[in-house]
């Protein structure tokens, strides 16, 4: 795959170099050792700033960088200006991997409880009707017999693409992911819309340190899978659900207890016996 065909959905500026390279991988950690023949991401970072690692992974053979700062390398390297870089890697990453979502039903959960729990109850009813659904979140990625330990909830977006591809490549329609604050906020989920996205509930946590500066940044960060779907399944009861949907572009379905809900639990009874309890 050459470069210029991995950059046709992205506003750019070419700082340097040639367009119409071939590409080997996409690479966003120096660390990683297939770097030769690759474009390398320089992500901006609270921990670091990946424009510092730029030499590097010229040394390391990069053929092309993709950045946001003005870096002029004397090496003959394509040079990529962005406004951000992340996002350009979640584009880049599902064209390199030719747009596995198109090829699946993409399911996003996201809220403070319950994601791992209902994606884990989406992907057993879909597959007892049926469907074979991969899944990524905070325990794992399940694709077909294979399980990948996790490292985040939501991974990057190249990770994200990679492991679509390999879920249509392993016979899957259908995926349903956990979209964390953090993958939202920066952008891992990008490059494709979700057919559907499902808020659980929201309560102030992830504040402060390297997550969120406050609840409204939180919030906002929530809110953002509902730009990113065509439909939005949301609780009805929770209190924020409102300021959730606030920008969405998505058309909306509630469900919850409220008289209101279009879909709505009732008479409901609790069950409690040996070995479970339920309602």
């Amino acid at each position: 795959m050459f470069l210029d065909e991995l950059l046709k959905d992205l506003e750019y500026e070419c700082l340097q170099g040639e367009l119409h390279v071939p590409v080997a991988d996409l690479v966003y950690d120096t660390r990683n050792e297939l770097l030769q023949g690759s474009v390398f991401f320089c992500l901006s970072g609270a921990v670091t700033d990946g424009h510092k690692h730029a030499d590097e992974a010229i040394e390391k053979g990069a053929v092309a960088l993709v950045v946001e700062k003005d870096i002029r390398p004397a090496a003959p390297v394509t040079v990529i200006k962005v406004q951000n870089s992340r996002k350009a890697l979640a584009y880049m990453s599902a064209a390199f991997f030719g747009h596995p979502a198109s090829k699946l039903v993409t399911i996003g959960v996201t809220g403070t409880k319950g994601k791992t729990t209902t994606t884990y109850m989406i992907k057993s009813i879909l597959e007892n009707i049926g469907r074979k659904v991969g899944l990524i979140g905070t325990i794992e990625t399940i694709i077909g017999d294979l399980s990948i330990p996790a490292n985040n909830t939501t991974p990057e977006s190249y990770l994200i693409q990679k492991y679509m591809a390999q879920m249509v490549e392993a016979g899957c329609d259908s995926v349903v992911m956990e979209a964390s604050s953090q993958g939202l906020k920066h952008n891992r989920i990008e490059g494709f819309t979700f057919d559907y996205g499902i808020f659980t509930n929201l309560q102030p946590d992830h504040i402060g340190g390297a997550e969120h500066t406050d609840f409204d940044d939180y919030l906002r960060s929530k809110s953002l899978l509902f730009q990113k779907c065509k439909v939005g399944l949301v609780n009805i009861d929770d209190p924020h659900t409102e300021q959730i949907l606030q920008g969405h572009s998505c058309s909306v379905m509630t469900f919850g207890f409220n008289e209101n809900a279009d879909i709505r639990a009732k008479d409901e009874e609790l069950i409690q016996g040996p070995g479970f309890l339920g309602i």
